[in-house]
């Protein structure tokens, strides 16, 4: 069962999702909010896994409280303002509604939550699918070379190719197994696929991975029994 919520200025709007929502069995909105913020702050003491948003609120837009959400919450944007939708998918969200929305685009939508959080879930201790401008992708633990941060993206470099998402370094650490490993405040690396190192960088088939001072020390202790 999908645990959700739905903000929107609009009681009127709220009431046409909760319509919408009956009628789907796999399904729970649990609270509705016409104040962002207070919508913000039930999704950060509670259970949600979806969250129904309109974009053109005030005080807090549903862009700008997309960014505040844990990473592990999928977005499902609702508006009637198309120009957004762009915006949107740069968030990674999971889809965009346009305003009047029928039920089977509704459930087009939670059918599309549904099938990536439990792809998301199954057997995390071997890979995790992440967000991509193309889809959904998947990205095994032990193909991953390293993770590198650039600005709002980061990087998963495999040994032939690399797959980009909107998400956070610190973000990513949290689905890592413990063999990932910080060597310098924009990169994680993968212990298991270290060749060689160096005062300054570690090898990992054919890449280099910069170690910062601040990391030195800690990447020494890792490997000092070991090369």
């Amino acid at each position: 069962m999908l645990q959700a919520v739905a903000i929107d200025d609009e009681s009127y709007a709220l009431e046409v999702i909760k319509a919408h929502a009956s009628k789907v069995p796999f399904l729970e909105v649990n609270a509705y909010f016409t104040n962002a913020i207070e919508g913000l702050e039930y999704i950060k003491s509670n259970p949600v896994q979806v969250v129904f948003l309109d974009i053109n609120m005030p005080d807090l837009s549903g862009i700008d409280l997309a960014e505040l959400l844990p990473t592990d919450v999928q977005v499902i944007f609702t508006t009637a303002y198309s120009d957004f939708a762009v915006k949107g998918f740069e968030l990674n969200a999971m889809d965009y509604l346009l305003k009047p929305f029928s039920f089977p685009r509704f459930l087009k939508a939670c059918q599309k939550a549904q099938e990536w959080i439990s792809l998301h879930e199954s057997d995390k201790d071997s890979h995790l699918f992440i967000k991509t401008s193309e889809g959904i992708a998947r990205v095994d633990f032990d193909e991953l070379l390293y993770c590198e941060s650039q600005g709002n993206y980061v990087n998963f470099q495999l040994e032939n190719h690399k797959i980009v998402s909107r998400m956070t370094l610190s973000q990513v650490e949290k689905e890592l197994p413990s063999y990932f490993f910080r060597t310098h405040r924009s990169f994680l690396a993968n212990r298991n696929l270290v060749n060689r190192i160096e005062k300054h960088q570690l090898h990992l088939k054919g890449h280099t991975v910069p170690i910062s001072s601040s990391y030195a020390d800690e990447v020494n202790e890792i490997f000092k029994n070991n090369f």
